[in-house]
């Protein structure tokens, strides 16, 4: 499976101003979702859901996150709220992975949290996949409560991320990674 090794290898998260339309049709988001929803998940709980922002949807939970925006900092500027604004219109297409995390009697809340990442993760390699480039974001609005009741989520729920999902518009350049030895250790070795 060389090809599903260096699609892993050469993955890039590239920055949402830098994507573009055309984003991906409604057969590849159900692709994209599908693919999503297919990570471990102890106990088959589903902890997390998806919230789609296309077309116009991301202007409107903009302006809903401007607003709260403007509450938060009632200096702002009307330049500063406008950005705030188009936060979600950035690229094309817009996914939140919702954590859905909570109390069971067996499953550990952290492996709940746990399967939601791997949910976003998932999501942004099944965009590589199709040929788009993705970024998953957390920026201010996913840790305001008063947004996420806005976007419609139950008091139980967070925002594990926004995946922005678009057209690359120039070549992502890679990141220095770690060297292996720098984060890989051996029980037992030595």
């Amino acid at each position: 499976m060389p090809e599903a090794i260096d699609l892993l290898k050469t993955r890039r998260s590239v920055k949402p101003i830098e994507l573009s339309g055309p984003g991906p049709t409604p057969e590849q988001i159900a692709t994209l979702l599908t693919v999503a929803s297919r990570v471990p998940d102890h106990g088959k709980l589903t902890p997390w859901r998806f919230i789609v922002f296309e077309g116009d949807a991301r202007l409107k939970a903009g302006e809903k996150i401007a607003e709260i925006f403007k509450l938060n900092r009632p200096d702002a500027t009307p330049d500063q709220v406008e950005m705030e604004g188009k936060r979600l219109a950035r690229a094309p297409l817009v996914i939140a992975v919702v954590s859905r995390a909570g109390p069971h009697v067996k499953i550990p809340e952290w492996e709940q949290v746990l399967s939601a990442g791997a949910a976003a993760t998932s999501l942004v390699f099944a965009a590589h996949a199709l040929g788009f480039a993705a970024n998953w974001l957390t920026e201010w609005y996913a840790y305001d409560r008063r947004v996420l009741d806005a976007l419609g989520l139950a008091p139980n729920e967070k925002i594990a991320g926004f995946v922005h999902i678009g057209r690359t518009t120039k070549a992502s350049e890679d990141r220095p990674r770690p060297p292996l030895h720098d984060i890989v250790s051996r029980y037992g070795a030595g």
